[in-house]
Order: C-alpha cells, then sequence, then structure tokens
C-alpha cells in the first residue's frame, strides 16, 4: 500500500518539479477516509495521509516547483470504476464519483475556467448523482 500510494506520488512529485511548467498543475489522489483515523484499514490510511502530507509540502514556498505551479489532491470516497463495481456489485452507484466527473474538473482546473489552490487538499463527494468538492 505505501509503495502503490506514496512511493508512486513521490516519484511522480519529483518528475514534476523537474518537467513541470510555470503555472502548471499537479494532482494527486488521497482518500477522504485518510483525513480521519482508519481503523481496519490501518496502512491504506496511512498511505493516503502520506499523500496528503507530501502535496501539502511541495505546495509550500521553496518546495523546487516551478514559478506559479499548483499542487492539489482529490480525496474520493469512492471512484466509479469497472474494479469497484466488480468488487462491490451490490453497493448503491449513485454515490460513487464518475471518472468523467473527476477528470472534468480537473481540466478546469488544468485550463484555469475553474479556480483552485495550491495545497488544497480537497473531499470528493457524491450523492445521488451530484458531485461536491470541499476543502478538508
Amino acid at each position: 500500500m505505501i509503495s502503490q500510494s506514496v512511493n508512486s506520488s513521490v516519484i511522480t512529485a519529483k518528475l514534476s518539479a523537474t518537467h513541470l511548467k510555470d503555472n502548471g498543475l499537479l494532482v494527486l489522489v488521497g482518500a477522504a477516509a485518510a483525513a480521519e483515523g482508519t481503523p481496519g484499514m490501518i496502512a491504506y490510511g496511512i498511505a493516503k495521509a502520506g499523500v496528503h502530507h507530501l502535496v501539502k509540502s511541495v505546495a509550500a514556498a521553496n518546495s523546487g516547483f516551478p514559478a506559479g505551479a499548483k499542487v492539489v489532491a482529490v480525496l474520493p470516497v469512492t471512484l466509479d470504476t469497472p474494479m469497484n463495481r466488480q468488487f462491490m456489485p451490490d453497493a448503491d452507484f449513485s454515490k460513487w464519483t464518475p471518472l468523467e466527473e473527476l477528470s472534468g474538473k480537473i481540466l478546469g482546473w488544468a485550463e484555469g475556467s475553474e479556480a483552485v489552490a495550491s495545497g488544497s487538499l480537497l473531499k470528493v463527494v457524491t450523492s445521488n448523482g451530484k458531485t461536491e468538492y470541499s476543502a478538508v
């Protein structure tokens, strides 16, 4: 879990610090659950909390990122993916965030048509097919 979440995010951040253009955007994936304690899934919580800390750290001044670059994390509850549907076939899919919704939001941030503050940890909650983003 640590390798999958933290190591890949650290590598991505390092590459972004080197290759991201001025005013670029790096979006990492944390988890809404890791904003609190995660009994029953401690390794998952530790890994995702590490991603949250990484975002706050590389978004800070003098982190080595290009001028004006933004670093944010999305913290979904559950993403609507084929694998999640396979392993949770009886779940309420109306509470799952469609990938198209999330990718559209990220595109808006990247193009500048929607504002996002660097260092933001944004909880992503979908209910009855409506998705909301809120700062954690």
